[in-house]
């Protein structure tokens, strides 16, 4: 059995089109997951009607997830005919030891232990959930946890901010995620403050929401 500690970093002051779900799950069971809507396409209501979807149903394996993700994208596509009511999804459920993944989108999870990085989702740019009546572009992944694993999932307004290396060895020397995400808030504003430059869009990122979350894993004491 494995202990789990989590942070979150989130601000929806730019656009208000992300959301974030931490749901425990009982003991080192839960889900965590991230949404980020898609601009001038409702897509603050698609992040947040999902959210609240994820965190109502009864979740009891990475299927009833999936199963989730299926109807909410139903509805969407019923409310916006694949124009609007758009959201990227990217969920992380942990249980009996097990990291199940499933995500719809560019929002990535990233599995970083000592010696690697595995992203796990997140490169599906022109997806959304909503945009079809059926979830064609879901990725699923499972992982068997260790001690001493830690994984990121973030929305592309951290994404295009921070370089994935610079990520990843906040995510390796932080001490814990409160940690990991203090040092990714300090990046940020730097960012925005002009001290430093953006990692993609030639030094340059466009206004964006950001979000995080980070969670490490660990043996019982």
């Amino acid at each position: 059995m494995l202990t789990t500690t989590v942070a979150a970093l989130h601000d929806n002051s730019v656009h208000g089109e992300d959301a974030y779900l931490v749901r425990p799950l009982g003991r080192c069971s839960g889900l965590d997951a991230v949404m980020d809507g898609v601009t001038r396409r409702k897509g603050g209501e698609a992040s947040r009607y999902l959210a609240g979807a994820l965190a109502a149903a009864p979740l009891r394996s990475a299927d009833d997830v999936v199963a989730v993700l299926e109807e909410v994208n139903r509805h969407l596509y019923e409310l916006g005919w694949g124009r609007f009511w758009l959201t990227t999804a990217a969920t992380a459920l942990y249980l009996d030891g097990a990291l199940y993944v499933a995500s719809v989108g560019d929002s990535p999870i990233t599995l970083v232990r000592t010696d690697s990085c595995r992203p796990l989702g997140g490169g599906m740019r022109s997806a959304r959930i909503g945009d079809s009546g059926q979830l064609t572009h879901l990725y699923r992944a499972e992982v068997a946890l260790e001690p001493g694993d830690r994984v990121l999932l973030a929305t592309d307004g951290v994404t295009d901010r921070i370089a994935n290396h610079e990520l990843f060895e906040i995510l390796r020397q932080a001490a814990s995620p409160d940690q990991a995400v203090e040092q990714i808030r300090a990046l940020m504003a730097a960012q925005q403050a002009g001290e430093r430059p953006a990692a993609l869009s030639g030094g340059r990122a466009r206004g964006d929401d950001w979000t995080a979350i980070v969670r490490f894993f660990a043996a019982p004491d």
